[in-house]
């Protein structure tokens, strides 16, 4: 479809129709899905969701299209338009939900935690909340620190694994804006928990942090040594010279 043709079939000056949305960004899967790739997508993820074999560089352009066509212009719209994309069955189309609601910054605040956080309950596997974590919650824990702390520190012990993996890789890629006393305070939190994917991300969390900080990366995993799983710890030393 020709990028004027679907531009106005979103009814410009009516609102965003997210039907045509999730219509738009499954035909373009469809038309794009290689079938050889599918099944060992859906193999490498561990999952009975359904693959349509569109590997992110084939998904990059429509993702670019689904933003430039369907324009959420109220937070309203960002958030059904976001929820139209996760609700298709296919899981290029939820990474496409993930892709289409960072790519609206001025949404991606403390007002749509409440979405971000269902998507990542609902999402529970590694490579949607990483990408929450990271591109959206991680976002509004940068811009609105003061608000959004209260929500991570709470998260840092959630029943939900996912929810406590968000609230310890939630500042990647922060650098010299990382709230270390919270980055801390997460991985000592959870340090003693037997969970692989949080064990993970604490020596994840901590090996992003040590490439500003390497000091106060080192004391911490010097004086937590006891108590860092052998994962988190050589996660975290990897690039780190200890003596």
């Amino acid at each position: 479809m020709k990028y004027g043709l679907w531009r106005h079939q979103t009814g410009q000056g009516m609102g965003l129709n997210t039907d045509r949305l999730a219509a738009f960004v499954g035909g373009r899967l469809a038309a794009a899905a290689d079938p050889d790739k599918a099944g060992p997508m859906a193999a490498y993820m561990k999952t009975d969701m359904p693959f349509y074999g569109v590997q992110k560089a084939g998904r990059v352009p429509i993702l670019r299209e689904a933003v430039a066509g369907f324009p959420a212009k109220t937070r309203d719209e960002y958030r059904a338009a976001v929820l139209a994309l996760w609700r298709q069955p296919h899981r290029e189309e939820k990474y496409l939900a993930i892709g289409y609601a960072a790519a609206f910054p001025r949404f991606v605040t403390l007002s749509s935690v409440s979405l971000y956080r269902k998507m990542i309950v609902e999402g529970a596997w590694w490579d949607f909340v990483d990408g929450i974590a990271t591109s959206l919650v991680g976002e509004v824990l940068l811009n609105q620190r003061e608000r959004m702390t209260p929500r991570i520190r709470a998260w840092i012990d959630d029943p939900d694994l996912w929810l406590r993996r968000t609230a310890i890789i939630s500042q990647l890629g922060h650098k010299d804006r990382t709230d270390e006393d919270l980055l801390f305070e997460a991985c000592e939190r959870r340090m003693y928990e037997r969970e692989f994917f949080i064990r993970k991300a604490i020596g994840w969390a901590l090996r992003d942090y040590a490439r500003t900080a390497p000091e106060a990366v080192a004391a911490f995993v010097t004086e937590h040594r006891v108590g860092l799983s052998g994962l988190s710890y050589r996660e975290a030393t990897k690039h780190l010279d200890l003596g």
